[in-house]
């Protein structure tokens, strides 16, 4: 949770090595528990006390993100994302590790390159809702939190206070937005 330091750090590289350990393996298969039974889109290691760069991201009928687009069980080493041109979107973001939600402005189209579970390179090209998802876990792996890229402290809400006076505002606003993309 927010205040724990291993948030606060870049976490340290994994080698291919490492990746094909037991222990990375079963970490692995123990993130994506995690964030199943949190209702989660995603979870880096550090925020399970692991400062490792890895993060897994999966939105399949998740009641906590009805509006999200589905994104299958993914899973992220040593990822690293450039923005492909300057469109941005706000997104209400919220987080595991933090007990709030704010609005965080987030780049609509990303190029991420990672290793999945196994090693090999990946490239994906992802957009709108996903490409702010997968922001989100890159910047956990860096140590920067949401509540840092907040501009506006009066979008901050706690989740209870947010589904009763800004969830429906957002939720509109977004399925907009995600129609319009088409993803």
């Amino acid at each position: 949770m927010i205040g724990d330091p291993v948030l606060r750090d870049r976490a340290a590289e994994v080698s291919l090595r490492d990746l094909a350990s037991t222990e990375v393996q079963y970490l692995i298969d123990d993130m994506i528990d995690t964030m199943r039974r949190a209702d989660g889109a995603g979870l880096a290691a550090n925020q399970v006390s692991v400062p490792r760069r890895i993060a897994v991201v999966e939105v399949v009928d998740n009641p906590r993100y009805p509006y999200k687009p589905h994104i299958p069980l993914t899973v992220l080493v040593n990822p690293v994302f450039e923005a492909i041109g300057d469109e941005m979107v706000v997104v209400n973001e919220g987080c595991l590790s933090v007990p709030l939600r704010g609005d965080v402005e987030r780049h609509v189209d990303i190029r991420l390159t990672f290793l999945n579970r196994f090693g090999e390179p990946q490239e994906q090209v992802v957009r709108g809702l996903t490409a702010a998802t997968m922001q989100h876990e890159c910047d956990h792996l860096d140590g920067i939190l949401f509540i840092d890229r907040v501009e506006d402290s009066r979008t901050l809400a706690t989740w209870p206070e947010f589904e009763l006076h800004q969830r429906d505002a957002f939720v509109s606003r977004i399925t907009d937005f995600v129609a319009r993309l088409g993803s």
